[in-house]
């Protein structure tokens, strides 16, 4: 028996197996074209781990307000286009998973760390505001290193924050999506209110943990307030900042059990992108012993991510109980039939795309 590929039920999402896609920033929309609406390139992407195994997918990190956007080339879902955009690769993706495959969406503000370059752009650093970029906002005016200075963010902007995530999560479930993820990690807008090194307000949004907690929980609340009971709810965190008084795991335990009681359903453990002086100690599941922590200590399910490469590696982390499902990123980049590589190392029969059938014979990878 594998617990690789074990079924797994949140709330009313049945899972077919605990092997999944991490969301992945493609930087591909088409600003000059159709500003944050996903486009072929984004439906071959995530259609392709359908074919190959996945039992969910997670979409991009997915701006929940213009001003959200990492680049000018991220996706969103705060337009009726975005969201017509999105059904056609929701749906694409239920029909072409070999193992009944869902599709799950990231919403995400980058606070401080948007309108920035693309990887790929030939520059670094902020895109210049005429040159289709933007005024960014965040707890304080501290940039992060070589980005251009934000806004301090007032009461009523953080306001229309939360408002933002609960109106993408409405277009979320318009566009036929499975379950929604919340991203609280990587130095974006929620983990730049979370940690300490970065939200020095001393207001009802900074200062004790209570009040740095406080933008998170709100968001948790608009958006399991607006979709189904039924849809799972996930959350992804930045377990620790790497850095001496920053944000740790313990912390983070303590806010992943209010967010459980608040109707989170599985946190999604990651780390690191709060300060760009960060010492991390990189390395095949370099991250799975803080999914652990959380798991044991909120009592709640958790997903492992990072440097995750191959089928036995995943199946010890889940036979070890450090987390309840593993998230796979670079290695199904490289290959984007992973799951059916993965079942076949672990002796597992795996459901195939008939078009790929004939792939489908032991022994002969």
């Amino acid at each position: 028996m594998s617990k690789l590929f074990e079924p797994l039920t949140l709330r009313g999402l049945e899972l077919s197996h605990r092997g999944w896609v991490s969301p992945m920033c493609q930087y591909s929309a088409e600003p000059d074209v159709a500003p944050g609406v996903p486009n072929d390139w984004h439906l071959m992407h995530l259609g392709q781990f359908a074919a190959g195994g996945a039992a969910l997918i997670l979409a991009e990190a997915s701006a929940v307000l213009p001003e959200g956007q990492i680049t000018p080339r991220d996706t969103g879902i705060y337009d009726d286009a975005q969201v017509q955009a999105w059904r056609r690769i929701v749906d694409f993706v239920h029909g072409a998973g070999s193992v009944d495959s869902k599709i799950g969406i990231q919403l995400a503000h980058a606070g401080r760390k948007a309108s920035t370059w693309w990887p790929f752009a030939g520059a670094s650093g902020s895109v210049p505001e005429g040159s289709g970029g933007w005024r960014t906002q965040a707890p304080t005016n501290e940039a992060f290193p070589g980005d251009a200075t934000p806004v301090a963010m007032d009461s009523q902007q953080i306001a229309e924050v939360v408002r933002g995530f609960g109106q993408a999560a409405k277009r979320a479930v318009r566009a036929g999506f499975d379950t929604v993820e919340i991203h609280a990690a990587h130095g974006y807008l929620l983990h730049e209110f979370l940690s300490p090194l970065v939200n020095t307000r001393e207001d009802d949004w900074g200062g004790s943990e209570e009040k740095r907690f406080r933008l998170t929980l709100a968001v948790v609340e608009a958006v399991r307030a607006a979709i189904p009971e039924s849809m799972p709810l996930l959350l992804r965190v930045s377990a620790s900042d790497w850095v001496p008084g920053g944000l740790d795991v313990a912390a983070v335990t303590r806010l992943a059990a209010v967010a459980k009681e608040l109707g989170v359903d599985l946190i999604d453990v990651s780390s690191g992108g709060a300060v760009a002086d960060a010492t991390i100690p990189v390395g095949p599941g370099y991250q799975s012993a803080f999914a652990a922590q959380i798991r044991r200590g909120a009592a709640v399910p958790t997903a492992a991510v990072g440097m995750i490469t191959d089928a036995v590696q995943a199946e010890h982390l889940l036979a070890t109980g450090q987390a309840d499902a593993v998230l796979i990123a670079r290695a199904a980049l490289r290959n984007p039939h992973w799951w059916q590589q993965a079942a076949h190392d672990l002796g597992v029969d795996l459901a195939w795309a008939p078009q790929y059938q004939r792939a489908a014979v032991r022994g002969r990878y």
